[in-house]
């Protein structure tokens, strides 16, 4: 069992930069793809990036490439979303989610992640 925790969340204004970190618990974790998604106010849970168990692999949402990073530190158990100009369509409640075992190409699709977060709240003002 993997049990995640976020945090870094906050209120910025348009323009500015959050960092969001996961921390994470359970031998699995290093073996595990791990993935951000958000979810606004009545919208879906979307896909925002993923990283693969080695780092080596990463994806990433359009609406988010070129302002956002995913990176993951196996010996701390630790998963890192920087995002950088930061718009009001950011604005999200951001979940860390642990992939299932044996899951290979970086997946965008929720279902193919079995632990997740409690979120934290990211609210950009413009």
């Amino acid at each position: 069992q993997v049990q995640l925790v976020e945090s870094g969340g906050g209120l910025v204004q348009a323009g500015g930069s959050l960092r969001l970190s996961c921390a994470a618990s359970g031998r699995t974790f290093g073996s595990r793809q791990m993935g951000w998604f958000r979810q606004a106010p009545g919208k879906e849970r979307e896909f925002v990036a993923t990283i693969t168990w080695r780092g080596t692999t990463k994806l990433y949402a359009d609406s988010v490439k070129g302002r956002f990073t995913i990176s993951r530190d196996n010996v701390k158990s630790m998963v890192e979303l920087r995002m950088n100009s930061l718009e009001s369509d950011d604005t999200a409640v951001y979940y860390c989610a642990a992939g299932n075992l044996n899951l290979g190409s970086p997946s965008n699709n929720p279902q193919a992640y079995e632990y997740w977060g409690q979120g934290t709240q990211v609210t950009v003002s413009s």
